[in-house]
């Protein structure tokens, strides 16, 4: 029985079989994507309030983990939409008449979401900055005008959800929800990365695109726009859930290879020898104990910001080291794509690239820990000072 239950093993062997050809060619990943949407796990996080199964956090990274072991760039994809509609469950941020014709469209066809926000001059807003992307005011609505980097399954989204500021005195700063095909829409492919092939993560360039009044969310003042780190960590350590996914059909290929591989001087597979045995344990020991990592602190989330940014690193880097390790132990074949060992060694490599990135999760982490060392000094301190002096006789 599969550990993550809520998607069909039909579904995983879909993405599992595209997936090859759709590395290959770089090309959208329909074959995927449409078993997603057919298996209706795009709303699975559809609150219970609009008719959707009202699947949680937890839920979702069981779902991503699944189609990770299909193929991590459909599932990459999928999140954006998974999550996005988890956004709407909690904050209940879009205009009930947008939100709920959108999800008329997801019962004819894929409804695929995904926030622009990175810029080619600003980088990433996870390490701070304001959108140079412009909404302007039409009598109709708003233009928004600008590029974004890193738009994940650009071609295949029907909304881009485009972070901007306003050209109003004094300026606002949103999302804006831009329906894909309009005019003034360019995808510029760019996207050339190691691995994550399929997830067509190009730029997007936006010239005068015109939408309605009503396609704004979440307009606030700059001052209060800057992403935060600690309250987007559950979600971020659910997104790890694809890797770990991936990591565990590679771990899958290297078994199906050691007992497949009977070479002529043994008479029997590699799988029997100590070696294999050994490299199996230590793969399964970070594959499986990143699992537990991943879905314990998921399950038991108190709030705790920097308890999920440690479960995502700790993961992340056991992923990488586990997929290394089947590599290197299987040696040449290893990186022969017949095996399969190569594409997962190249997905794996995104584990840790998505915001917040490794060195400012570990910075965060280090903040911490001052901070908890000099409160505790402040109460020693305090505690020193007021304590009663003994007399002595």
């Amino acid at each position: 029985m599969s550990d993550d239950p809520m998607v069909p093993d039909a579904t995983v062997r879909v993405l599992a079989e595209a997936a090859p050809d759709a590395d290959q060619t770089g090309q959208f990943p329909w074959t995927g994507i449409r078993a997603v949407h057919e298996s209706g796990l795009l709303e699975s996080t559809v609150a219970t309030r609009y008719g959707g199964q009202g699947a949680g956090l937890s839920d979702a990274a069981h779902i991503l983990a699944a189609l990770g072991r299909g193929d991590p760039s459909v599932a990459l994809i999928s999140a954006m939409t998974i999550f996005t509609h988890l956004g709407q469950a909690a904050k209940n941020h879009w205009p009930d008449d947008l939100y709920q014709r959108l999800l008329g469209e997801a019962k004819q066809r894929p409804l695929l979401l995904n926030a622009a926000r990175v810029e080619p001059e600003l980088g990433s807003p996870a390490r701070g900055g304001l959108p140079a992307t412009l909404a302007r005011r039409t009598a109709n609505g708003w233009s928004i005008t600008g590029r974004k980097r890193f738009v994940t399954g650009a071609y295949g989204l029907t909304h881009f959800l485009v972070w901007a500021h306003t050209d109003e005195v004094p300026a606002r700063v949103g999302t804006f929800v831009v329906p894909n095909g309009l005019p003034g829409i360019q995808v510029i492919e760019n996207w050339k990365s190691l691995g994550m092939r399929a997830s067509g993560s190009h730029d997007v360039e936006y010239t005068e695109v015109e939408i309605p009044a009503e396609n704004a969310l979440d307009l606030v003042d700059p001052s209060v726009a800057q992403q935060d780190n600690r309250a987007h960590a559950a979600m971020t350590l659910a997104l790890t859930a694809i890797y770990l996914g991936a990591a565990e059909a590679a771990q899958a290929a290297f078994i199906r290879f050691a007992h497949e591989r009977v070479p002529a001087n043994l008479g029997h597979p590699i799988a029997r020898t100590e070696r294999f045995v050994a490299l199996s344990g230590e793969i399964d020991l970070l594959v499986s104990g990143a699992r537990q990592i991943i879905f314990g602190a998921l399950e038991s989330n108190h709030g705790d910001a920097e308890r999920l940014i440690r479960a995502r690193l700790l993961a992340g880097r056991q992923i990488r080291d586990a997929v290394q390790i089947a590599v290197r132990g299987i040696g040449n074949p290893g990186l022969n794509a017949d095996v399969g060992l190569e594409r997962h060694f190249r997905d794996i490599q995104s584990v840790l690239v998505h915001a917040p990135q490794e060195d400012t999760s570990i910075s965060i982490l280090g903040r911490s820990a001052f901070d908890r060392w000099r409160r505790a000094e402040a109460v020693q301190l305090e505690t020193s000072t007021t304590a009663p002096v003994l007399k002595t006789a």
